[in-house]
């Protein structure tokens, strides 16, 4: 009689106990990165809309001083995701030669996850020309 060739039973369902083990492991990092990848692209969402609204307050220099300013952006945009942003524009510096000013701008832009509401702060300075409340604004400093 030759010898017998094969896997006995008790062999076959180690290897299949092993294989589904490793097959279990495999599926939860791939939730897990799919996840992950759905967080950084809302994420990475925001940083723009947050780009383009930084470069639009940078660019109008009529904006009022020490008010908030608020909005929402529209949901072609943002991929249908709930988002929005709030700003302060805030005199940073007067030049003591009266002729720039240096603004300093805030910007808040939030979006809503999963129920929560995800946000995330940026800040810039931009030099314009002085205006005439400026001047009384460096006075009123100056006193402190």
């Amino acid at each position: 009689m030759r010898g017998r060739r094969g896997f006995t039973l008790l062999e076959m369902i180690v290897a299949t106990t092993i294989l589904g083990v490793a097959v279990v492991g495999l599926l939860a990092g791939l939730s897990g990165t799919t996840r992950n990848a759905a967080r950084l692209r809302e994420y990475d969402r925001a940083v723009q809309l947050a780009r383009l609204r930084m470069n639009d307050l940078l660019a109008d220099t009529t904006l009022p001083h020490e008010t908030s300013l608020e909005g929402g952006f529209d949901p072609q945009l943002t991929g249908g995701i709930e988002a929005g942003w709030r700003a302060m524009v805030t005199i940073a510096e007067v030049s003591r030669g009266n002729d720039f000013a240096i603004d300093r701008i805030q910007l808040e832009v939030w979006w809503m996850e999963a129920g929560q509401r995800r946000a995330f702060q940026l800040e810039s300075y931009r030099r314009r020309v002085m205006k005439p409340e400026d001047a009384a604004w460096r006075a009123a400093r100056e006193k402190k």
